[in-house]
This record gives C-alpha cells, sequence and structure tokens, in this order.
C-alpha cells in the first residue's frame, strides 16, 4: 500500500495538492439518491472503516461512475475486497471503489487474460496514466457484493492524493443526502488510571447507564469514555460519530474529529476504543491525529476536591446535528492502592521490552505498546501437550505491530516440523497464528499479548463439491473448501487437464466457484474437474469429479 500511494505522488499532478476541498467537487457514484450503510471511520476489529458504503437497492450490477476527470492507476481482483478499481483524479483525490461484481469492456477482458496466465484469482494490473483516461460521470465499473461483504453496496475510499491520508468523503456528498437526525449515546464507561484513582470503591473499568439515578463517587485520575453512534433519515442503519466533546466544568479536555487517518495510524483504534466505547483519552503511545487533548494530561481527569465534578459530551456528526449527554462524578477521598506488579512482567510503553522464560521468548520493540502493560503472566502445563501455554495477559494488548514469539517444542509427535504451528487459545477455541521450525521453537509474529501456544496440524483440507447434478444446467462449478486448524493457504483447480479460473466471491461464504466459458472449456460432453487444496502447514486434498455440460 505504501509503495503503491509513493507512486501515485511521482505520477499524479502534483500541483492540484494545493487545492482546498471546498474548491473541489465530485459527482455522485451513482445516477440514483444517495443512502449509505456505513460511514466514515466506524470502529471495526483493528482497524477504521476507511471510507463510505453505499446502498445499491440490495442488487448488483448498478453502473458506478467515475467522480471528477483523472485516470484509473489500479485494477486488482483480491479475496478480501472482490473487484477493485482506483481511480487517480485531476483534483488532488483518489479512490478506490471496492466490492464490484465486475469491470467494463476491455478491463474485463484484460483482467481475465491476466487470471489464465498468472494461474490465480487474485491479480494486480497498475496501467501507465494515458491507458485508461476517465471523464467525470463516466461508468468505470459495476457494483457488487463481493469479497469481504454482507450485501451489496460500493464501498469508496478517498485519498488525498499528496499524503496518502484517508480522507472522509461525506464533505463531497453533503448537499446529496438528507440527514436530521443528531447521534445518540448508549453508556458511560469510566477507567480509573492503574494505582492512581479508583471509581466506586474499585480500580475496575466500569460502565454506567446514561442518566445514573445518583453521582458516581471517585478520587484521584480518571478517564472517561462514551458509547454512541450516529443514525440518518430514513434508514435503520447505524454510523460513527463524527465529532465528540467533552468538557468538566465547562472547561473542554477532550476531543475528536474523525476525518482522517492514515495507514500507519490504523491500528491505533484498539489504543482509543475499548469495545464499543470512544475513549476520552490519549494512551501516551497513541498519536493518532484525529485526538485532541485540550488539558495538560492527555484528557484523564482529576478528582481531588471533595465536590461535584461535572462532566458534558457534545456529540456531532458531519451535518452538524447535535446531541449531548451529562454526568457527574462526586469526589470523595479514598485510598488508592498502588499498582501491583511484577517487575519482570511489566512491559513500559516507551521501552523495548523482552521475556525469556522456559520455552518462550518474547520481543516486544519500543512504538509497538500504547501503554504501560502490567501483565499477569502464567505458564499452564499439560503432560501430554507438545508445548506448554504461556499466558502473557489474561485481557489481550493490542500491539501497534507484528511483534517475535517463540515458543519451545516439549514433544514432536510428528516427526515433520512443517506440521507445527504458533496456536492463539481462547474462550472459543484455538486458532492458528503461523509459524516456522527453528532450532527447537516454532517462531511467529503476535499483534497481542494473549495466550498461546503449539499445536500439530497433519489433517487435509475438506473439499465437497456443491449440487454437482446442478453444474451443466447452471454453468457453475462450486465447492466448498474448508480447514479448521491452519486454514487454506492455496487452491487451484483444473477442468480436463487445463486451468480453470475458481473464484472465491464472498468471503463469507467457503464457496469456490468457476463460471463454465465456452472459450475455455468445449461445452457439449462429459468434463473431469480436479481441485487441490493445501493448508497453512502444508497438508494437501485432491478432490476430482465428472460433470456433463
Amino acid at each position: 500500500m505504501k509503495l503503491y500511494i509513493l507512486a501515485l505522488l511521482l505520477v499524479c499532478n502534483v500541483q492540484v495538492f494545493s487545492q482546498e476541498k471546498s474548491q473541489v467537487s465530485f459527482v455522485p457514484p451513482f445516477d440514483f439518491p444517495l443512502t449509505l450503510s456505513g460511514n466514515f471511520g466506524e470502529i471495526r476489529a483493528n482497524h477504521f472503516h476507511g471510507g463510505l458504503d453505499f446502498k445499491t437497492g440490495g442488487t448488483v450490477g448498478k453502473p458506478v461512475r467515475a467522480l471528477a476527470d483523472g485516470y484509473i492507476s489500479r485494477i486488482r481482483v483480491t479475496h478480501g475486497s472482490g473487484y477493485v478499481l482506483d481511480v487517480c483524479y485531476d483534483n488532488g483525490y483518489s479512490t478506490i471503489n471496492r466490492h464490484l461484481s465486475g469491470f467494463t469492456g476491455a478491463l474485463a477482458e484484460r483482467v481475465e487474460d491476466l487470471q489464465y496466465k498468472e494461474e490465480s484469482y487474485e491479480v494486480e494490473i497498475v496501467p501507465e496514466p494515458d491507458e485508461y483516461p476517465v471523464k467525470a460521470g463516466q461508468q468505470i465499473a459495476w457494483s457488487g457484493n463481493t469479497g469481504y461483504s454482507f450485501g451489496p453496496h460500493l464501498h469508496l475510499d478517498v485519498f488525498e492524493t499528496a499524503t496518502g491520508d484517508y480522507i472522509d468523503p461525506m464533505p463531497f456528498f453533503l448537499k446529496r443526502i438528507k440527514d436530521t437526525t443528531a447521534p445518540k449515546a448508549e453508556g458511560i464507561m469510566l477507567f480509573p488510571q492503574p494505582g492512581q484513582g479508583v471509581i466506586e470503591g474499585t480500580q475496575k473499568n466500569q460502565t454506567f447507564p446514561l442518566n445514573p439515578t445518583k453521582p458516581m463517587e471517585g478520587w484521584g485520575v480518571i478517564g472517561a469514555g462514551i458509547k454512541a453512534y450516529d443514525y440518518m433519515d430514513g434508514v435503520h442503519n447505524r454510523y460513527g460519530v463524527h465529532t465528540v466533546i467533552l468538557t468538566v466544568d465547562g472547561q473542554e479536555v477532550f476531543s475528536s474529529t474523525v476525518d482522517r487517518f492514515s495507514q500507519e495510524e490504523n491500528r491505533m483504534i484498539n489504543s482509543w476504543t475499548c469495545g464499543q466505547y470512544m475513549k476520552s483519552f490519549i494512551d501516551p503511545g497513541n498519536t493518532l491525529r484525529m485526538l485532541k487533548a485540550s488539558n495538560k494530561n492527555r484528557g484523564l481527569v482529576t478528582i481531588d476536591e471533595e465536590r461535584d465534578y461535572r462532566f458534558l459530551y457534545t456529540l456531532k456528526d458531519a451535518f452538524g446535528n447535535t446531541s449531548r449527554y451529562r454526568f457527574t462524578i462526586r469526589g470523595k477521598k479514598q485510598p488508592v492502592e498502588p499498582l501491583q506488579h511484577r517487575d519482570k512482567y511489566f512491559f513500559a510503553w516507551n521501552h523495548t521490552n523482552f521475556l525469556q522464560e522456559p520455552g518462550l521468548t518474547l520481543i516486544v520493540p519500543r512504538g509497538m505498546l500504547y501503554d504501560d502493560a502490567a501483565l499477569n503472566y502464567q505458564v499452564k502445563a499439560d503432560s501430554g501437550a507438545v508445548a506448554f501455554t504461556y499466558q502473557l495477559n489474561d485481557k489481550p494488548v493490542s500491539l501497534h505491530s507484528g511483534c517475535e514469539l517463540r515458543i519451545g517444542l516439549r514433544h514432536m509427535p510428528v516427526a515433520d516440523t512443517t506440521k507445527y504451528y504458533v496456536a492463539r487459545v481462547t474462550p472459543k477455541g484455538m486458532y492458528g497464528v503461523g509459524g516456522k521450525y527453528e532450532d527447537g521453537f516454532i517462531k511467529t509474529t503476535v499483534r497481542e499479548l494473549a495466550t498461546y501456544t503449539v499445536a500439530v496440524d497433519t489433517v487435509p483440507p475438506v473439499v465437497t463439491p456443491v449440487n454437482l447434478q446442478s453444474w451443466g444446467r447452471t454453468g457453475k462449478v462450486v465447492y466448498t473448501i474448508k480447514d479448521k486448524a491452519t486454514g487454506v493457504r492455496s487452491y487451484r483447480g483444473t477442468i480436463d487437464g487445463k486451468y480453470a479460473l475458481f473464484g472465491r466471491p464472498n468471503m463469507t461464504r467457503s464457496q469456490y466457484v468457476c463460471e463454465l466459458n465456452p472459450k475455455r472449456v468445449k461445452k457439449g460432453g462429459k468434463h473431469i474437474v480436479e481441485i487441490v487444496a493445501v493448508d497453512g502447514c502444508g497438508n494437501e486434498t485432491v478432490v476430482r469429479d465428472t460433470f456433463v455440460w
């Protein structure tokens, strides 16, 4: 992604970067009224929602239009985003159109030819700027439901080409969308700082209703957070909140304005949020630019007088619709127990941290933690297990990027070292996080300080034909490919010994589909299809079936 943005900087007309957003206009991506199923900056797992989701009336195949004059800068097919088209505009902005059902004309043919040449569903083309110029309003693709999509829609990312930042596309479409509904809050969360504050007699984070019957009692250093969503006229979807302002006793202490972020900042959402609650303070290792602390303590509030502290939240959406919520913390002097921790298991956010234990090494470089972490480290032994189970912390601690973890093998019931992998242990079960054998250890990278062990995978993927009898009638060959342990690493299909293009059109289902094409498969007879599927540990399944088409 970073290399692609750099390439855009070199080829786009840099003279337009100084234009103000207010001077730039976009035509809408569709020729029908615009409604949204998702907005910019919504809280998602490990990332912000990077654009707007436009509804397409529950159907696919709507013409998608260029927003301005420019050129097509990248064409992709991916499992995660489906059919994807990038456009660089002459006005200093670039877009990514995701979850498309297909491309138009020569683009569609070029993509399919490349898929067969590379024998891969996932392909990428980066054309020259003069290959595919576009004009405002010109059709560039068809809307769809491909990739990781839960219903037909167009996901539109808008970037500032000069910086590569994701920016909120909403200002370009405000005049085309009606909204008079203000954001609504659902709850408050208070965060007594470890060893420094207490709420209602405890240092644990606590949630409270919006209208408590009495003030919460607290002392020391406290952080606040709010769970809230925005809503729009005439639809039942809920959206992220554009602006949150917190004042205490009439003085602003914190604000968040969800208007832009960089790819480097994306995982910082794990620092700003606690579940669906947005914190109104900034962890020391969080440099997310959309957050601003107006006091000298990162937005944290010090309760050090026996009086009422009056908190006021102001929530705004991109249209200016505003709501307000109030609550009170009553200062009550009470003991604040110092933070209890073992020095060996205390990770400082601004240091490089090492943990070396029998059978385990962990390296967390500086810049990976957003705040100090006093780990609740434990080792769980099972005499029959291939490795100990290591609880780095009882509650997962998010890391900014992958950090090296090595777990030693105690037993090797399988001689083939490629069959071992590091597994994350959760209350819902285990799932693989990869790994490679090295000097008696399985080494991988992890993005959370959680609970891990080593497991063995010798079971190949399960490949199952779906409605084989109907393939000849529908012109579609369909299989499911599933693997419980380490996931499907690769797959390849052939028909009559020649490569066949199987894709996974929607990631919410495990179906792999080949649409039969007379140009690729001779029509009018019996055919043999073969699927080879390989999982993360190299276990392979080969399935063959015959059908008439």
